[in-house]
């Protein structure tokens, strides 16, 4: 039976689509956040996670990079501690 999850794609620095799996999700100061990690091989790495925020829509969300580097690694933080 393969592993099924729900997928995004994000572009990478160099412009290339990268797809990613989402494998944990947690709300920080009233936002919702989702934890990700690449897809290799239809598998999920276990070379690194990657915290985007979620903005929700009506029936589905939209990965939203973080790109101040403070928030980010106040949200990595608040994570590491739920854990």
């Amino acid at each position: 039976m393969e592993n099924e999850f729900v997928t995004f794609i994000v572009k990478a620095a160099d412009g290339q689509d990268v797809e990613m799996a989402i494998v944990d999700e947690f709300d920080f100061e009233n936002k919702h956040y989702i934890v990700a990690a690449r897809v290799v091989d239809d598998a999920i790495s276990n070379e690194g996670q990657y915290i985007y925020r979620a903005k929700i829509t009506e029936d589905d969300f939209v990965p939203e990079k973080i790109t101040n580097h403070v928030d980010y690694e106040r949200i990595v933080n608040a994570y590491m501690e739920m854990e």
